[in-house]
């Protein structure tokens, strides 16, 4: 029987490139030579496709495969502009469609949907830049509005990127200067102290509609402040598996990222970060296309609960050509 050829995505123009290149080798690592043979299809910085070192169309690269492993992350690969060529073409690919991935990328967007569903979010709010935009000016209404400290982010990337946490206003100042810098919309919002979490959902998964993952515990090096791209990928921050959580709170996490997977209406599997406070669960953000390198969460879930590597990606891209 003719192998099935699978093309992985990975690259990008995004600020995740070198973390989409390693998930990327992962996925070309632990595909099953006896059923798939991969087929690299790198996007370099500047936009431009390649496959088997040359440069090609994009339509080209996507007909020359059965189905795409999309191993992209944040802008461009998550927020739904490369499902939309996908489609375009009528390939089978991994991951949510082209609306869920935007709506999960704007983390604003998300954060309305979850309040509406009835979810525990942080109070903040989202600044556009325009060319009047004072970074001061944004900061002291921010003041205003919300105690410090006080968590900024761009509105639109992935991984945590240009994540900071400000104590005092000159902080807050430099946050947005920094964020401003990523994208044209920045969100600052209430630091929510307390244990933070983050729990994956597979689709279709040992007899269950959603199969939700063990729960990991994030736990930072002291004096670090917050779970950002840097933290993420230091190998300094600890990731508990399964992490030290009650009954209840790990049930909990298990049904709000379920519900969080199913509410955006994503696919195929994600991972929703929480904080767990004494005031309740907080949802941070949801991950459509979370990291799958050999540091990566999903993997070390996969691997407590006797998952292997190679069988997780099996399911996922039988769900894509299923088109489930």
């Amino acid at each position: 029987m003719a192998l099935i050829r699978v093309g992985i995505l990975r690259g990008g123009i995004g600020h995740e490139y070198e973390v989409s290149l390693k998930t990327g080798a992962s996925v070309i690592k632990n595909l099953s030579g006896d059923k798939y043979q991969p087929v690299d299809i790198l996007i370099t910085r500047d936009g431009t496709w390649h496959l088997g070192g040359k440069e090609v169309t994009p339509e080209h690269a996507i007909r020359s495969v059965d189905v795409v492993f999309n191993a992209l992350h944040g802008e461009f690969g998550e927020d739904g502009q490369v499902q939309q060529i996908l489609e375009a073409v009528q390939s089978p690919y991994t991951g949510s469609g082209a609306v869920a991935s935007a709506l999960g990328m704007d983390k604003h967007k998300a954060k309305e949907i979850f309040k509406q569903a009835g979810f525990k979010v942080p109070n903040g709010v989202v600044i556009k830049r325009d060319y009047q935009t004072d970074a001061e000016a944004v900061a002291y209404d921010a003041f205003q509005k919300i105690a410090p400290p006080w968590i900024v982010k761009p509105a639109g990337s992935g991984s945590s990127v240009g994540l900071y946490l400000a104590k005092t206003f000159p902080e807050l100042v430099q946050a947005l200067e920094a964020c401003f810098g990523i994208s044209d919309r920045v969100i600052i919002e209430e630091y929510i102290r307390g244990k933070e979490a983050t729990c994956g959902v597979v689709e279709a998964f040992r007899d269950q509609d959603h199969y939700a993952l063990m729960p990991i515990e994030i736990v930072h090096p002291a004096g670090a402040g917050v779970w950002n791209y840097e933290a993420k990928y230091s190998g300094e921050t600890a990731e508990l598996c399964p992490g030290r959580f009650t009954k209840e709170e790990k049930a909990e996490l298990e049904r709000l990222a379920t519900e969080i997977h199913k509410v955006l209406g994503l696919r195929h599997y994600s991972r929703s970060d929480f904080i767990i406070s004494p005031r309740g669960i907080y949802i941070l953000e949801v991950n459509t296309l979370p990291g799958m390198t050999e540091e990566s969460l999903i993997p070390k879930a996969l691997k407590s609960a006797g998952i292997s590597y190679e069988h997780f990606l099996d399911h996922i891209i039988s769900l894509a050509m299923n088109k489930h």
